[in-house]
């Protein structure tokens, strides 16, 4: 791989993912993650549980050496658990460094979406998800839910040391 020397050709790599997102399936809705948050997709594998964790954190796996989490995305959405199948995946992200996988239905594909075809998400909202939805795509007619992914782990990690406080 050459070495990117400067930063003219650094922001013409990051221009390469501005407006790419990856989408997934999860309980019939569609939902899109920045493509500069996804390192990799892999199948569900090996899943060690972790006491003390709210029921959404799966538990961790070893990824090549790297021990993980893993977030079940339905449960977090306080959707019906169901069992995984071959359809499901895990989304790999990498958000300021903080390492996570997320586990959805199925995923989709990779899209661009034009910056006027996205906008805020209205005032008002309601429903458990939205607060970790930054955005909403119009891709074809249809409504993409885009995941602010900063949030999204942001508030695992929260979750996670709350429970670990109530257990002291």
């Amino acid at each position: 791989m050459e070495e990117i020397t400067s930063i003219e050709e650094f922001n013409e790599e990051e221009d390469t993912q501005r407006g790419r997102y990856l989408t997934f399936t999860l309980a019939g809705s569609s939902y899109g993650i920045a493509i500069r948050h996804v390192t990799e997709i892999v199948g569900v594998g090996r899943i060690t549980k972790v006491p003390n964790t709210p029921a959404f954190i799966k538990g961790i796996t070893n990824l090549r050496g790297k021990i993980i989490p893993l977030i079940d995305v339905r449960l977090k959405f306080a959707r019906q658990e169901l069992p995984y199948n071959d359809r499901t995946c895990v989304i790999v992200v990498d958000v300021d460094g903080m390492v996570a996988g997320l586990i959805v239905d199925r995923v989709d594909d990779v899209i661009s979406i034009p910056e006027g075809d996205i906008a805020a998400v209205p005032d008002g909202r309601v429903g458990f998800e939205d607060r970790f939805v930054g955005s909403v795509g119009n891709v074809g007619g249809q409504m993409l839910f885009i995941l602010d992914m900063e949030v999204f782990l942001k508030a695992d990690e929260a979750e996670m040391a709350g429970a670990a406080s109530a257990d002291c």
